[in-house]
């Protein structure tokens, strides 16, 4: 069986990458940002682009799918969203489940932040899952951490997925991290030390009163919004947010261990500019979200950072991709994701 698949909200195609790469068929995307859709569309350029509001897309020209899926954006329910919930006007979830009662395909497959299901944000997911019930589905939900399937991040999402003729999801084992068949996948597999693609020019600075944490690589010991990467571990999670001072760097020069047993002794703090500190490209971003080598992202370098910082990693995808057309009997094709990294 020919699985067929329209994707909400694409962005530049985290999702669709990774269920391409697993056997399912991409026929459209929807997407009102204009640069992410470019990106989306130059990678799936036989699927349907469809730049607008998901709200206004006539339906009709997509029945038969048996797929829909997506990422409703994502503000409302993240801290840094302000959590306003169903009350943000970017909340996309009426959209998705409306786009499901429209064309009823067999399944779906939506992420989200973790904070959805978290804290003040409880009782709206309790409704969300009433609501995708009760439009035929039978869900199941888990938070999913992207660097236990083997991407080379620790990046936690909420995945949803609902099927309409069989028993629930299944979701994969992990199989990556503490206690299990491999390790987790460190930054260092993707990164080096010098540069891919165009350099990011945003320095690195000492922080005048730094915030000390047991971990050399958190707490506040240096300016900006990005944080140093340790490569020997998976890299802390890609914002939305990245670009100049907010884009995490790489310690070429391994100052940041050396600095931090310096301030733990009792040392004053520095000043002045990190030796050896660089900022992460968005084609190093992209590698840590594990998008192909060969994605190519449209726009502005801010604009690029923000496609690759509110994606999908692709392998997720994959893995998940691969569950979904097994549990629904659809063709799975060997994995040729890894041989890409």
């Amino acid at each position: 069986m020919v699985v067929e698949a329209v994707d909400l909200f694409c962005g530049a195609g985290g999702l669709s990458t990774g269920l391409q790469a697993a056997g399912v068929q991409i026929v459209a995307g929807v997407e009102r940002d204009g640069d992410a859709l470019a990106t989306w569309s130059s990678a799936h350029p036989a699927a349907v682009a469809v730049n607008g509001d998901v709200n206004e897309v006539d339906w009709k020209r997509f029945d038969g799918v048996n797929l829909v899926v997506g990422g409703p954006p994502c503000q409302p329910w993240s801290v840094g969203g302000l959590r306003k919930g169903e009350e943000d006007e970017r909340d996309g979830w009426p959209a998705f489940i409306a786009a499901l009662r429209r064309l009823r395909p067999r399944a779906f497959l939506a992420e989200n932040v973790a904070g959805l299901t978290e804290g003040a944000m409880r009782p709206r997911w309790e409704r969300l899952v009433h609501e995708l019930s009760a439009a035929g589905y039978v869900v199941s939900a888990k938070v999913l951490n992207a660097a236990d399937y083997g991407a080379p991040q620790k990046r936690r999402r909420c995945v949803v997925v609902g099927f309409g003729d069989r028993e629930p999801f299944v979701f994969p084992a992990p199989t990556h991290g503490p206690g299990r068949h491999q390790a987790w996948r460190p930054a260092g597999s993707v990164l080096e030390a010098a540069p891919r693609g165009e350099p990011n020019r945003a320095v690195v600075t000492y922080a005048a009163r730094p915030d000390l944490r047991r971990d050399p690589y958190s707490g506040h010991l240096f300016n900006g919004g990005g944080r140093p990467v340790n490569l020997a571990a998976p890299a802390p999670t890609l914002l939305a947010s990245m670009g100049g001072n907010k884009t995490p760097w790489l310690d070429t020069a391994e100052v940041v261990p050396a600095y931090h047993a310096h301030l733990l002794a009792g040392g004053q703090p520095r000043s002045g500019l990190v030796h050896g500190a660089r900022r992460i490209t968005v084609e190093e971003a992209a590698s840590l979200q594990t998008f192909p080598p060969a994605m190519c992202f449209e726009g502005t370098a801010s604009s690029r950072y923000r496609q690759v910082g509110n994606a999908v990693p692709p392998l997720l995808a994959e893995v998940l991709g691969r569950a979904l057309l097994a549990q629904l009997g659809g063709s799975v094709p060997a994995s040729a994701h890894a041989a890409k990294l």
